[in-house]
Formats: structure tokens, sequence, C-alpha cells
């Protein structure tokens, strides 16, 4: 996965990118990524990035001429034929963008081209970018931030981990929440006891089959109880939907679980 970071806070987001999985990803040759300030591209002494809004209000928005020539500079350093060009995916984190789910996430992952994260601060940015530009909108839920870098990180995070090699086992990403819509079931490690709660007998029976059908159920429970949006027009199969029924009667009827 290739990527950059066009940021006014480098700071930000280049410490993330060194530690944990996303810098042994890069130590592996699974993840690329550059970050660049894009106060390089502008040309006053200042290096203003940011101006007043036309119209008047609070608060500045970040100019698009910087933007716009970061990003040049990037289609020229990944061999792209011009700016915009279909061969480089531009993605701007926005409270106005899609919601960002484990799909798209997976769509970051297996994506061919360099994907450039543009991220906006301030009052936001000059609309003249998307107009120029088309990127993709994208945001990590309904509240707003200071800034693009977080939402940048999360997005680069989430996709990462998800191409092969990059985490120690690989089924690891396929038992995971949202992997098939649902949520995971819990876990738990030793000690056996901790403050008087036991880790689940079924756990340490040896019965890979209960196991199995143990973790089933917690993970349609977990889903039922939490985000149980998930599970409707959800076509079960018949273990599931026994499963399931299970769940709800236990609900129902308070019966203790685990």
């Amino acid at each position: 996965m290739r990527c950059a970071v066009l940021t006014l806070f480098p700071d930000m987001v280049a410490p993330v990118l060194g530690q944990s999985i996303l810098k042994r990803a890069q130590e592996k040759g699974l993840l690329e990524v550059s970050v660049r300030n894009l106060r390089e591209f502008t040309f006053d002494r200042h290096k203003t990035a940011d101006d007043l809004p036309y119209g008047g209000g609070a608060g500045m928005v970040m100019k698009a001429e910087p933007i716009l020539l970061a990003l040049e500079a990037l289609c020229a350093d990944y061999g792209a034929r011009r700016q915009g060009d279909a061969d480089v995916r531009v993605v701007v984190p926005s409270p106005q963008g899609r919601p960002f789910t484990q799909e798209l996430a997976k769509s970051l992952a297996l994506d061919k081209r360099p994907i450039v994260f543009i991220c906006g601060h301030y009052e936001g940015i000059d609309e003249r970018v998307r107009l120029a530009l088309h990127p993709e909108e994208i945001s990590v839920g309904d509240y707003v931030l200071t800034g693009g870098e977080l939402p940048a990180l999360v997005m680069i995070d989430a996709a990462v981990r998800l191409i092969s090699g990059v985490l120690g086992d690989d089924t690891s990403t396929t038992e995971e929440s949202f992997s098939e819509a649902l949520l995971e079931y819990p876990h738990f490690t030793r000690p056996a006891e901790v403050r008087g709660m036991a880790v689940p007998e079924v756990l340490v029976s040896g019965n890979h089959e209960n196991i199995r059908l143990w973790r089933r159920k917690e993970a349609l429970r977990n889903t039922y109880l939490k985000r149980p949006d998930l599970l409707r027009d959800r076509n079960l199969g018949e273990e599931d939907r026994r499963l399931l029924n299970e769940v709800m009667q236990e609900s129902l009827s308070h019966v203790p679980v685990r």
C-alpha cells in the first residue's frame, strides 16, 4: 500500500506511523507512506497556507494552491500522468463524506494506486480543491475534529492491517468485528481467574466444536445487544438462527450467560 498525507502539521502524523504495526508494515515493505508539509508548497516568506474566508466569518480557510501544487508533486513522484489522474486516489477526511466502514478499509488496502490523504484544518479547505480534484470525502463519524490528520491515520491503520503479512496471523482479520457484519466474540487470557471472575469453562474444555459454537453464539449475542442494526435484513444460516434464538430467549428471561 502506497500513500501520502498532505498536512499543515506533520508532527501530528509522523510519530504514529513510526510505532507498532504501522512501523513493522513499513519495515516489511508492505506500507510506503510519506508525510508532506503543505507549507513547503507556498512562496511567501511566512509560508502562508491559509487565509480569511471570502464573505467574512470566523476562522481561516486552507488555501487551494499549496494543496494543488503538493498533489502535482506527488503525482510526479508516483509517475502519474497528470494531476487528478485516475492513477492516484485522492481522499479528503470530512464529516460531510460517506461513512468509513470495514468494506471501505478493504478497498483502500486492495487498491494498487497511490492514495493521497488531504488533511483539512480550521474552517476547511478552499472549495476549488474539490472542484479541481473531485476527491473522495470520507467521514469517520458524525462529529467534527480539529483536522483531518487523525481520521487519515485511522483509515491508514484500518487498511494496512488487512494486507496479508502485516499481522502475525492473517486469520486475525477474518474473525474480528465487522469481518462478516457481526461483532467479535469476547476474548480471555491467563490467568484463569481474575478477582473472582473465571474464564468460561468451554474455553478450557479442549472441545474445539463446542468452542466454535460458543464463539459464534457470543458474536451473535454481542451484535444483538450492542449493534442490532447489523442483524436487520441479514440472511442467517440455520445454525446462526438457532443460536440467535437462544440468545434472544436468554435475554428475555435474564438467564445468566458465560
